[in-house]
């Protein structure tokens, strides 16, 4: 499977929705990649963004620390498909006893990343797909993949709602 590595452009609020949505984009193509994720979740990519800790360990922190304690670093975060709507995200881990594979949702794989300074990587397939899992009229409208449409899509937002998840 073909991947891409991706940068995480910004995190906004959909208001159709009013779910937050984190924007991967490649860094050698000219396409976003929309994430529809938890508030909890973005609130952790959120603080980790902006460089704000916490008094105390969040998940994404323990999940850090365990994975360190046990001498095992993250190496990389996969997302790898989308089924039903859903994405899938694959965490890659090495370990004193070789590799692991860990299956993972996405926001949390992305927080992880952020705050192990892992790489993101994204199943070039998906850049392709995210349009046409949507295309369903009883759903909402398809989300485009490329920048311009999506940057058309979110000034739309009421520009409070981005202070919530700000950079």
């Amino acid at each position: 499977m073909k991947m891409h590595e991706v940068k995480l452009e910004g995190l906004a609020l959909d208001m159709t929705t009013n779910t937050p949505v984190v924007i991967l984009s490649p860094t050698d193509l000219d396409k976003v990649l929309p994430i529809w994720i938890g508030h909890a979740e973005a609130w952790a990519i959120a603080m980790e963004l902006s460089g704000v800790g916490s008094k105390r360990p969040l998940t994404h922190d323990l999940m850090k620390r365990v994975i360190e304690s046990l001498n095992a670093s993250v190496n990389r975060i996969e997302i790898t498909e989308m089924k039903e709507q859903t994405f899938y995200a694959v965490i890659r881990l090495s370990t004193p006893n070789g590799e692991l594979s860990i299956d993972a949702r996405p926001s949390d794989s992305i927080a992880l990343a952020l705050k192990t300074g892992a790489s993101i990587f994204v199943n070039a397939e998906l850049f392709e797909m995210v349009a046409s899992e949507t295309d369903d009229p009883s759903d909402a409208p398809p989300m485009p993949t490329d920048p311009e449409s999506l940057r058309d899509r979110l000034k739309k937002i009421n520009p409070e709602d981005f202070g919530k998840y700000s950079l």
